[in-house]
C-alpha cells in the first residue's frame, strides 16, 4: 500500500511530451486558442511535481481560477512504484466526477504471520479498491488541467529563490536555465526533492520498500481476484503484500522494512515470492523507493512556498499508505496557495501558512501520530496484531472500517479500550 519513492518508466503514450529534451511545452486549455499557454509573466501558483498531491494542489488552485503551472520532470503516463490501494480516504478527497481506473475491488484479506498461521476474512462490502498507478496519475493531471492548470512536463527543478521587497514572488529554476515566478508555490516533487529541501523538510522514520510486477496466467489472476495477502514479515516492522490487477492480468508483490538492511529486505521478498508461488513467472518491472516520514516538528513551509505528499514526509507510519494523505495534503496545499498569492505583506503571507500548517496537524498529524504507536507496538509483537485481525471480531471490523474510510487508526486508539490494551501490551 506504499506510495513514495523513485520510479521506473513505461512506454508513454505522448500526451505530455516536450517537442525537445531542452524545451518543454505546456499544454493548451480548452477554449484557450490554437496555441499553448505562455509560460512568462507571474503566476499565482506554481505546483513542482505532478503526482497525486501535485495533481490535487493544481486541481484546488485552478478550479478557483487562479493561473495555475504544473510543473513535472516526468511524462505521464509513466511507472511508479506503488502497490496502488485505494482506500475510502483516497476515493473522498477525488475531484468531483473523478472516475476511478480500478484494477480490482477487494472484498477479502488473506492475512498471514511470515508465511504461517494463514486465515482469509471477507467483507460483504467493498474495503478498497487497486489502481494502476500510470492510469490513476494521468487522470489526476488531467483533471487538474480540465480545471484550468497549464502541465509543462521534462521540467527538473535545481533552485527555489524566494524575493521580497516590491516583488514578493518565489522563483523556480530548472535544470536547463528556465525560470518560473508565482506568488505562491506548492512543493510536491517527492521526498527527495528540491523543494523539501528548500523547505527543510526532516525526517525521523525511513523505511525501504521492493516490488515486482509478476504477470500471471489467466487462472492465478482469477484466483488473486477481489483478494489481497497481507504477510507480517521477519523483520522488525516489516510486511509483505500482494495486489492483483486483474484487469491487467498481473499481481503488484513487495514488501516494506526499515532502511538499513538492504540483503535481508530483498531476501525476504525473494523467500515471500516462491512461498506464494510465483518464482517461476518473470517480472515485468522490478523496483525500490524509500518512504520517508516527516518528524513532528518538521516544518511545511517557508515564506511562500508550501509542502504537500511525500516532500512534505506526510504518510501512514504502519501501513506507509501515502496516497489518501497525498490527495488530501495536496488539496489542503492547493487552497491553501491562493490565499498566501493574495496575502497582503509578510505578515498576512505567515499568518496563511500557519493556517496550512494547523490544518495538516489537526488533521493528518493526528493521524500519523496514532500510526506511530500502532508501529511501535507492531515491531515489538507482531504476533498479537495478527491474532487480533483474524481471531478478534471488533479488531477485523476495525481493519475493514479504517480501510473503508469509516474511522481512523486515532479513532480506533481513542474509542475502544481493547486497542489501547493491545497497543499497550504490545509495546511492553
Amino acid at each position: 500500500m506504499t506510495d513514495s519513492g523513485s520510479s521506473v518508466s513505461r512506454s508513454p503514450l505522448g500526451a505530455d511530451r516536450p517537442a525537445g529534451a531542452d524545451s518543454p511545452v505546456a499544454e493548451a486549455l480548452p477554449g484557450a486558442g490554437p496555441g499553448p499557454e505562455p509560460l512568462d509573466g507571474i503566476w499565482d501558483v506554481v505546483v513542482v511535481g505532478a503526482g497525486p498531491a501535485g495533481s490535487s494542489a493544481a486541481h484546488a488552485a485552478a478550479a478557483q481560477g487562479r493561473r495555475v503551472l504544473l510543473l513535472d520532470k516526468a511524462e505521464h503516463p509513466r511507472y511508479k512504484t506503488c502497490g496502488g490501494g485505494i482506500i475510502g480516504p483516497s476515493r473522498d478527497s477525488l475531484p468531483p466526477d473523478f472516475v476511478l481506473p480500478l484494477q480490482d475491488r477487494v472484498h477479502a484479506v488473506t492475512f498471514a504471520y511470515d508465511g504461517r498461521f494463514t486465515r482469509t476474512r471477507r467483507s460483504k462490502r467493498m474495503l478498497f479498491g487497486l489502481v494502476n498507478r500510470d492510469e490513476f496519475d494521468l487522470r489526476l493531471v488531467q483533471a487538474a488541467k480540465q480545471a484550468g492548470a497549464v502541465l509543462v512536463t521534462g521540467v527538473t527543478v535545481s533552485g527555489v529563490e524566494q524575493r521580497g521587497g516590491d516583488h514578493r514572488t518565489v522563483v523556480v529554476t530548472a535544470t536547463d536555465g528556465r525560470r518560473f515566478e508565482a506568488r505562491a508555490v506548492v512543493g510536491a516533487d517527492g521526498s527527495a526533492g528540491r523543494v523539501g529541501r528548500h523547505v527543510g523538510v526532516t525526517f525521523d522514520q525511513i523505511d525501504l520498500g521492493l516490488e515486482a510486477e509478476i504477470p500471471v496466467p489467466a487462472e492465478i489472476s482469477r484466483h488473486w481476484a477481489g483478494r489481497i495477502h497481507l504477510d507480517w514479515g521477519p523483520l522488525p516492522g516489516s510486511y509483505g503484500w500482494v495486489f492483483p490487477k486483474t484487469e491487467s492480468g498481473s499481481l503488484t508483490v513487495g514488501v516494506i522494512s526499515a532502511r538499513g538492511d538492504g540483503e535481508r529486505t530483498k531476501q525476504y521478498l525473494a523467500d515471500y515470492i516462491r512461498r506464494l508461488g510465483l518464482a517461476g513467472f518473470t517480472p515485468s518491472v522490478e523496483s525500490g523507493h524509500l518512504t520517508r516520514c516527516r518528524a513532528e516538528d518538521s516544518p511545511l513551509s517557508r515564506g511562500r512556498v508550501l509542502v504537500a505528499g511525500d516532500a512534505a514526509g506526510l504518510l501512514e507510519p504502519w501501513t506507509r499508505e501515502g496516497i489518501s494523505y497525498a490527495l488530501r495534503s495536496g488539496r489542503l496545499a492547493g487552497e491553501w496557495a491562493v490565499k498566501v498569492a493574495e496575502a497582503n505583506g509578510s505578515t498576512d503571507v505567515r499568518r496563511q501558512t500557519l493556517n496550512y500548517a494547523f490544518a495538516i496537524k489537526a488533521g493528518l498529524g493526528v493521524e500519523m501520530r496514532a500510526g506511530k504507536q500502532m508501529l511501535a507496538a507492531f515491531e515489538r509483537r507482531p504476533h498479537l496484531f495478527h491474532a487480533a485481525v483474524c481471531l478478534v471480531d471488533p479488531a477485523w471490523r476495525a481493519f475493514a472500517r479504517t480501510t473503508q474510510g469509516h474511522t481512523t487508526f486515532a479513532q480506533v486508539l481513542r474509542q475502544y479500550r481493547a486497542a489501547r490494551r493491545l497497543s499497550a501490551l504490545a509495546s511492553r
